[in-house]
C-alpha cells in the first residue's frame, strides 16, 4: 500500500469593516433590513462609476504586513467575470496579477514547534451580495426549494488571502484558521465573525504518494465557516481521493460543498480556472501606488503578533493553554492577574469563559485574590465572584469573607454518614475503583450546600476510606 501525504492550500475571505462599502458610500452594515443598503454603484446601474475606499486600503496593506507580505509599489484593480445571480454587474470588481500584498509567511505554533505557511497574496476586492437558501433543513443550498438575494452585502470590502499549499493536517488548518482569526481581530480590521460571514473560506485538498514532488489534482471545498468543519471536511476528502486512487481512478478537479450534517460533499461545478473568469484590468479605476512612509507608518501600528505570544507562553503553562488563551484573546487578563500561573489559566480559560465575562473588563488584581484563596471559600461564592469579577468596582473581599468549612469537627460526622450510606461504593472504592473518590466528595459538597473545604474533604475521605 502506498504512503499518502495530504496537500492543503486555503483561500480566506476577510470581510472589513469599513463605515461604507467598497466603491460606494453606502452604509456597510450587518442585519438590516434585506436590500436597503443599496445605491446606483453598488447594484450596477448603467453609467455608475466606483471610487475606491481609501480606509478598506490601509486595512489591507496592514493586514498583508501582519502576514509577513511584501507591499507591492503598484497593484492593478480587475473585473473577474461569472455570471452569478448574486452579482449584479455580471462580474466583480477584484485584483489578479498585480494585488496588494504578496510573498508573505505565517508562522503557526504547534504542539511538536512552529510550522510555517506561506502567504502567495492577499487581495483587495468588493464582495458579492448574500444567497439566502430558502427551504430544506439547514438554510444550505443542498436542499434548498429557492434561493433568495439580498444585495445589502454586495460592494462590501473583502480581503482574499491565498495560502501556498503549505498545511499537511486537517489539525494544522486548524490550527493556522484560529491564529489567522484572532490575528485580524486584533488589527481591528474585521469582526472576523463566522456566524455573520465576516469570515469565510475555501480548503483545496489533494494528496500525493510520499516523496512526490508534483502537485496532483485537487478540489475545493466551499465557503465553510467553522475550524471544525474545515477540518473534518479535509479529513472526508483526503479519505475520499486516497479511496480513488487506490481504486485505479482519478480525482476530478471540481467544486465541492461539505454538508456539516452528514459530512458529505457533493459537488456544485467544475473548479474554475483564472481563464474562466477573462479578467482584464477595470478602466474606471486607476492603479493603486502606495506610498513608503504610510507602509512604513502602518507597519509600525501593529501589535505583537499571537504566534510570538503564543510561543512565550508555552513555556510558562505548556502550549495547550497557551494556544487556547491566544487564540481566544484572554491572555491579556491572563497577564494581568496575578497568581500561580498555571491555576490562573485554567481559570482564565474554562471557568471565567464558562461564565461568560468579557475578559477585558475583569480587574485582574481582584481575580488573582479570589484564584489564590479558592479553596478556603465556598464553591458558591467562588462563581459568584467569577460572575461578577466583570463588573464596575468589583472587590474580591467581598466574596473572600465567607470562609469554607474546615472544621474537622463539623465535618466528619458528615463524612461518616455519607460512607455508611453508601456501602456498596465503599467496598467498590477499596476493591481499587479510585475514581469513586469523586462522588463521595461530590456527595459531602452536597450535603453541607458547597460550603466544605475540597481540600479537606479529600483528605478526610482518603484517611477514613484507606484504614
Amino acid at each position: 500500500m502506498a504512503e499518502w501525504e495530504p496537500v492543503v492550500g486555503l483561500e480566506i475571505h476577510v470581510q472589513l469593516k469599513t463605515r461604507t462599502k467598497m466603491f460606494c458610500r453606502c452604509e456597510n452594515t450587518f442585519a438590516t433590513e434585506a436590500n436597503t443598503q443599496t445605491c446606483p454603484v453598488c447594484l450596477a446601474f448603467p453609467g455608475a462609476l466606483p471610487t475606491p475606499n481609501e480606509t478598506a486600503v490601509e486595512w489591507t496593506l496592514k493586514l498583508g504586513l501582519a502576514l509577513g507580505c511584501e507591499i507591492a509599489p503598484r497593484a492593478l484593480f480587475h473585473r473577474k467575470h461569472y455570471p452569478y445571480p448574486d452579482l449584479p454587474k455580471g462580474y466583480q470588481i477584484s485584483q489578479y496579477d498585480e494585488p496588494l500584498c504578496v510573498d508573505g509567511k505565517f508562522t503557526v505554533p504547534g504542539p511538536d514547534g512552529d510550522f510555517e505557511v506561506g502567504i502567495v497574496r492577499a487581495h483587495l476586492e468588493e464582495d458579492a451580495a448574500k444567497t439566502i437558501h430558502v427551504g430544506g433543513a439547514t438554510g444550505r443550498i443542498v436542499g434548498a426549494a429557492h434561493s433568495n438575494i439580498d444585495f445589502n452585502r454586495g460592494g462590501t470590502p473583502l480581503v482574499e488571502i491565498v495560502t501556498e499549499p503549505d498545511i499537511r493536517t486537517p489539525e494544522q488548518a486548524r490550527r493556522f484558521l484560529q491564529l489567522l482569526r484572532q490575528t485580524v481581530v486584533e488589527l481591528g480590521i474585521s469582526d472576523a465573525e463566522m456566524e455573520k460571514g465576516s469570515l469565510r473560506f475555501d480548503v483545496n485538498v489533494s494528496v500525493r504518494e510520499a516523496g512526490e514532488a508534483a502537485l496532483r489534482t485537487r478540489t475545493e471545498l466551499k465557503n465553510m465557516n467553522s475550524f471544525n468543519f474545515a477540518a473534518k471536511g479535509i479529513e472526508r476528502e483526503i479519505k475520499r481521493q486516497i479511496g480513488i486512487y487506490e481504486a485505479g481512478g482519478e480525482v476530478e478537479q471540481e467544486t465541492l460543498h461539505f454538508d456539516p450534517g452528514n459530512e458529505s460533499a457533493p459537488p456544485l461545478r467544475s473548479k474554475e480556472e483564472a481563464q474562466d473568469y477573462r479578467y482584464f484590468p477595470e478602466p474606471d479605476l486607476v492603479p493603486l501606488e502606495p506610498e513608503r512612509d504610510l507602509v512604513e507608518r502602518l507597519g509600525a501600528q501593529l501589535p505583537d503578533p499571537p504566534w510570538a505570544r503564543i510561543d512565550r507562553l508555552r513555556e510558562e503553562i505548556g502550549f495547550v493553554l497557551a494556544e487556547g488563551l491566544v487564540t481566544s484573546g484572554r491572555d491579556d487578563l491572563y497577564a494581568r492577574t496575578p497568581g500561580e500561573r498555571e491555576a490562573v489559566a485554567n481559570v482564565v480559560m474554562n471557568e471565567l469563559a464558562a461564565a461568560g465575562v468579557d475578559p477585558a473588563a475583569v480587574n485582574g488584581e481582584e481575580l488573582g485574590k479570589v484564584i489564590e484563596r479558592r479553596a478556603e471559600i465556598p464553591r458558591a461564592a467562588f462563581d459568584e465572584a467569577l460572575a461578577a469579577s466583570g463588573s464596575d468596582g468589583f472587590s474580591a473581599e467581598t466574596y473572600l469573607a465567607e470562609t469554607a468549612i474546615a472544621d474537622v469537627g463539623e465535618l466528619d460526622p458528615v463524612i461518616d454518614r455519607i460512607l455508611s450510606e453508601n456501602e456498596q461504593q465503599v467496598e467498590a472504592y477499596r476493591g481499587g475503583k479510585d475514581g469513586l473518590l469523586g462522588f463521595f466528595v461530590g456527595q459531602v459538597m452536597k450535603e453541607t450546600g458547597g460550603k466544605a473545604n475540597p481540600q479537606v474533604v479529600n483528605e478526610r475521605l482518603r484517611e477514613k476510606l484507606n484504614a
